[in-house]
């Protein structure tokens, strides 16, 4: 997998990004460009309760946000993947969004044992010496880690979906692969094939057929880093094993397309990925 074909913009347009390393998270980001930063999404916490947390694991506690209605309780649970760069400001107001939906939504810093991201702005540096070095079977324990720390926390874990953005959407075909209690996957421009190694042994694609839940693909047609024939060839295994998957494809869009806070922001197919995600979790059981 090439995790730096296809960001459009990042080294072009740094952004300064949250201390997430072990301490825990710490305020603000911004973006090197104005005409970028008038683009950017920013949901409100009325009606909320958002946070800073840790989420206890095996081995040692790791930094997460977290937001929730204000009232209830029994969620339905939304786990965030974060992309390469953290939990920075834009995965944390994706789950300020998700709790104006009525979710209890988490992201966790899973590569805080490893690096320093909100110190590092060159990808080949990250990808190097921060995701290669993170252990699949690790980010499955903590993934189940967090689902555990949510149903302590108003979260119903009979309700879980997953999401993720690029390398995490990556996570996200792999969590939707390995764990039972997922009910329902949305990966966002997740690369499903690429290089494998003894920590990451497969690929997406590799074990398609394994899906133990429903998964739903949202990719650019116009996505650099990520072949459109790869995502189906993977899709085309699941569905032989008999799995669920729906794969849409944005014409003309490019890797990214989500992050508001980059160039390759696309309005419109941001917002119908939304809700069709939010439509995929309900028809599921994870909402």
């Amino acid at each position: 997998m090439n995790d730096m074909a296809g960001l459009d913009g990042l080294q072009r347009y740094p952004l300064a990004r949250r201390g997430l390393f072990m301490t825990g998270l710490m305020g603000g980001f911004t973006l090197a460009v104005q005409p970028v930063e008038a683009q950017v999404v920013t949901t409100d916490t009325a009606g909320l309760v958002v946070g800073e947390t840790k989420i206890p694991t095996t081995d040692g506690a790791l930094p997460a946000y977290f937001a929730h209605p204000a009232t209830g309780s029994n969620f339905p649970i939304a786990i965030v993947n974060e992309e390469i760069f953290g939990v920075h400001e834009h995965i944390k107001d994706l789950c300020r969004r998700f709790a104006k939906a009525g979710y209890l939504a988490v992201a966790t810093e899973y590569y805080a044992r490893i690096g320093d991201l909100s110190t590092m702005t060159d990808i080949p540096t990250i990808v190097k010496e921060v995701i290669s070095k993170a252990p699949d079977a690790r980010y499955l324990a903590d993934m189940e880690a967090t689902i555990d720390w949510a149903g302590k926390n108003k979260g119903n874990v009979a309700k879980v979906g997953v999401t993720g953005f690029c390398r995490g959407g990556r996570q996200t075909w792999l969590m939707a692969e390995n764990s039972t209690r997922v009910k329902a996957a949305v990966a966002w421009y997740g690369p499903v094939a690429g290089a494998t190694s003894d920590i990451q042994p497969k690929t997406a694609a590799d074990a398609a057929d394994m899906l133990k839940c429903p998964l739903l693909g949202l990719y650019g047609g116009a996505d650099a880093g990520i072949k459109m024939e790869d995502v189906q060839a993977a899709a085309a295994k699941a569905k032989a094993a008999g799995k669920t998957v729906e794969i849409v494809i944005y014409p003309d869009t490019p890797h990214g397309f989500n992050a508001d806070y980059r160039p390759s922001y696309r309005k419109e197919a941001a917002e119908d990925g939304w809700k069709r995600m939010l439509a995929w979790f309900k028809q599921h059981g994870a909402a």
